[in-house]
């Protein structure tokens, strides 16, 4: 019997993904973990390994459809199986036709459909029947439910235009907007040569009046959407505690400049503050296990691993690379990660494994002078740092009332009040200060 080849899901909440391009044809010889289609999902593009060896056959959706996750997308064909052992609904799509079997695409009713587990998390937080949503597909997805929602308040809805990879990186470093592009791919989807080819149009988006006022509307889309849903879903969920203290950084700047100069003898690059409360923090994260920790399923996970998130800044948002087993890692081989991790993101070429498993996050606002802020918890973590600027203060520095100028530092952790209590934040913060403020601590 053919072996069914299914859409994978990739993530905890991910229910569909676009197909980039099929790297064999229909009919072509496979082997099993050899690569053979592309496929994007709202954060990074993702190589697709075949499940097992033999004939493609059967594709049923093609490049530039979205494809609900689990759904069957192709058939292998083992040895001596033909196209006609395939099931009935199984044929070859013709590849001049654009999108899904009418099957898959075909409205079903609700009352008769599956909901997926975050369409029903956001109906029910939004208060919607879904009796009267409408699924394009064989279950209700995330989708669906905003689309509903969408139509109860607006006459149309703005959708996210379909590019490949390559395209909307080379969009974002020629400052083009992907809606002032026309595709010419499949189904529309716009390709690398009509990024190249384009000029950049004087209204990235639709233009309204609200009463007397003028505004350039920019859809609600793609990662901006993520961050928008997991960030509200997160201070809704989740009781946040903040605590902040402040910590005297002259040792750590002595060293950041030390070991700078030893790295730019091999060649490394600069060490960046970042990169040494990388390691600060995953010392800290080992003598405070319950910092370390994810609350799943009404169980509280203490994670062995300590996988520290970086957020970075990209031209579509926020998105949060992984370092992974940090407190196994030397300073050099910090830096050298966190610089091939910024540069992907920034270039739009993370993995989903870059982005995956995380255990505790750092968010540094320090470069752009920002003092002090509290961030928001990024599930399933249960804690958050929010890093400020140094700032130069009088302080002071000894039982005698002498008073100096120092360069301080304001850390503020937020965190799971279900998981962490108030003196067990406090207890990291204060190892997190005397490593900042006595970093041979480290070497204890």
């Amino acid at each position: 019997m053919p072996i069914p080849f299914i859409m994978p899901k990739f993530d905890m909440d991910q229910e569909k993904a676009t197909i980039v391009s099929w790297s064999k044809a229909e009919g072509e010889k496979v082997k099993a973990e050899e690569t053979v289609l592309v496929v994007e999902t709202e954060k990074v593009a993702i190589d697709v390994p075949c499940p097992a060896s033999g004939t493609l056959a059967g594709i049923r959706y093609q490049a530039g459809d979205t494809v609900p996750v689990t759904t069957i997308i192709a058939y292998i064909l083992k040895e001596g199986e033909t196209v006609a052992d395939l099931p009935k609904d199984g044929a070859p799509t013709a590849p001049a036709k654009a999108g899904p079997a009418p099957k898959e695409n075909q409205p079903a009713p609700a009352s008769t459909t599956a909901v997926t587990p975050v369409a029903a998390r956001i109906a029910k937080e939004k208060g919607v029947d879904l009796t009267q949503v409408t699924a394009h597909g064989d279950r209700i997805t995330r989708e669906d439910v905003e689309q509903f929602i969408a139509s109860q308040k607006a006459p149309a809805h703005t959708e996210k235009p379909a590019a490949t990879p390559a395209a909307r990186r080379l969009a974002r470093e020629k400052d083009l907007p992907l809606e002032s592009i026309q595709g010419s791919g499949p189904r529309g989807r716009i390709q690398a040569a009509d990024v190249a080819g384009a000029t950049r149009q004087p209204a990235s988006v639709a233009s309204v009046r609200v009463g007397t006022r003028s505004a350039q509307v920019v859809p609600l889309t793609g990662i901006r959407q993520t961050i928008a849903e997991r960030m509200t879903a997160s201070f809704h969920d989740v009781p946040h505690i903040s605590l902040t203290v402040e910590a005297d950084a002259t040792k750590l700047e002595s060293a950041q400049k030390s070991l700078s100069k030893l790295a730019e003898k091999d060649g490394t690059g600069k060490v960046t503050v970042t990169a040494l409360l990388v390691k600060i923090v995953a010392w800290a994260l080992e003598r405070n296990p319950f910092i370390n920790a994810s609350l799943i399923d009404e169980k509280i996970h203490l994670w062995q691993d300590i996988n520290i998130g970086v957020a970075t800044a990209i031209p579509d948002g926020l998105i949060v690379p992984v370092l992974r087993q940090v407190g196994q890692m030397s300073i050099r081989e910090i830096v050298v990660s966190l610089q091939d991790l910024t540069l992907r993101a920034r270039e739009g070429r993370l993995t989903l494994n870059d982005v995956q498993q995380g255990t505790f996050t750092i968010s540094n606002l320090g470069m752009f002078g920002i003092r002090q802020f509290r961030a928001i918890i990024n599930p399933p973590e249960s804690a958050i740092l929010a890093v400020g600027a140094v700032v130069r203060k009088p302080v002071v520095i000894n039982d005698q009332d002498d008073v100096a100028v120092r360069p301080i530092m304001a850390i503020t952790i937020s965190a799971d009040h279900r998981v962490i209590d108030g003196v067990v934040a406090a207890r990291f913060l204060s190892d997190l200060v005397q490593g900042i403020e006595s970093p041979e601590s480290l070497l204890y």
